[in-house]
C-alpha cells in the first residue's frame, strides 16, 4: 500500500502534533517552518523537514509541493501569513489543502477561498470539554455532520452483567454498536490500556470497565444515558 504524503506547514504546538501523529500512522510528512530552531526540535520525529518562508512560491516548488496529498496550513497566530500561504498552494495547485481557523470569520474567508477542509482545533477542544462536563461518562467523540456522532463511552450502570443482546441498542435506542473496548488485564501494567475486541458478541456481558463505541445522533446518544444511568 503506497504511503501517504503530507506536508505539514507551521510547526508550532498543533501542528508539530497533526506532523508527529500522521508519521506513527507511517505516513511520508515534511515539516515545514520558518524557524530552524523550530525544524530542528521535529527533526527526529518526521521523514523530512526544512525551514523556508511558505510564502514564496519558490521556496514551496523546490521542495515539490505538489507532489504531495495534502498540505496542513497549521499556522496558528498570523492569519494574514496564513492566507497568503494558502493563496500560495491555491496558485500551485495543490490537490488538496486542509487549513486552520480561529473562529467563524476565519472559517467564512477560507471557504471563500474554496477551502473546504477547515480544522478549528480551539473550537473542537471546546466541544469535548463541554460534552464531558454534561456527559462525564464519554471519553472521546468524533463529530459528524447531521448531528450524528461516534463516542467512546462507559457502560452505564444498568446495563452491566446485561448482554448486548439484552440491551438490544438498535431496537431499544436507534444506536449501533461498533465495537467494544475492554481493558488490558496484564499483571504488572502501569496503564488502563484498552484493546478493541473486533466485531462484537451477541452474547456478551458487559463489565464495569467496557467502554462502547457506539454509531447514532447526538440526541439518541443522550437518551441512551439519560435512561440507564
Amino acid at each position: 500500500m503506497k504511503r501517504a504524503k503530507i506536508a505539514v506547514i507551521g510547526i508550532g504546538d498543533f501542528g508539530a502534533a497533526i506532523a508527529r501523529r500522521l508519521t506513527q500512522k507511517g505516513a511520508d510528512v515534511l515539516a515545514i517552518d520558518a524557524d530552524t530552531q523550530t525544524i530542528e526540535a521535529i527533526a527526529d520525529d518526521v521523514a523530512y523537514c526544512v525551514a523556508i518562508d511558505a510564502t514564496d512560491a519558490k521556496a514551496l516548488m523546490a521542495q515539490e509541493i505538489t507532489a504531495f496529498d495534502a498540505v496542513v496550513v497549521a499556522i496558528g497566530q498570523n492569519f494574514e501569513h496564513r492566507l497568503l500561504v494558502v493563496a500560495q498552494l491555491l496558485d500551485l495547485g495543490v490537490k488538496r489543502i486542509i487549513a486552520r481557523a480561529t473562529g467563524k470569520n476565519q472559517r467564512k474567508i477560507l471557504e471563500k477561498l474554496g477551502i473546504q477542509e477547515i480544522l478549528s482545533p480551539e473550537e473542537e477542544v471546546g466541544a469535548l470539554v463541554a460534552e464531558r462536563l454534561l456527559m462525564p461518562s464519554v471519553f472521546s467523540q468524533l463529530q459528524l455532520p447531521d448531528d450524528y456522532s461516534i463516542v467512546e463511552v462507559a457502560v452505564p450502570d444498568l446495563a452491566i452483567q446485561r448482554s448486548i443482546a439484552d440491551i438490544d441498542l438498535r431496537n431499544r435506542y436507534n444506536l449501533n454498536l461498533i465495537t467494544l473496548k475492554l481493558k488490558n488485564k496484564t499483571q504488572g501494567s502501569l496503564h488502563n490500556d484498552y484493546h478493541i475486541v473486533g466485531v462484537p458478541d451477541p452474547n456478551y456481558i458487559f463489565s464495569k470497565d467496557d467502554r462502547l463505541v457506539l454509531f447514532g445522533t447526538d440526541k439518541d446518544i443522550q437518551r441512551f444515558f439519560e435512561v440507564n444511568d
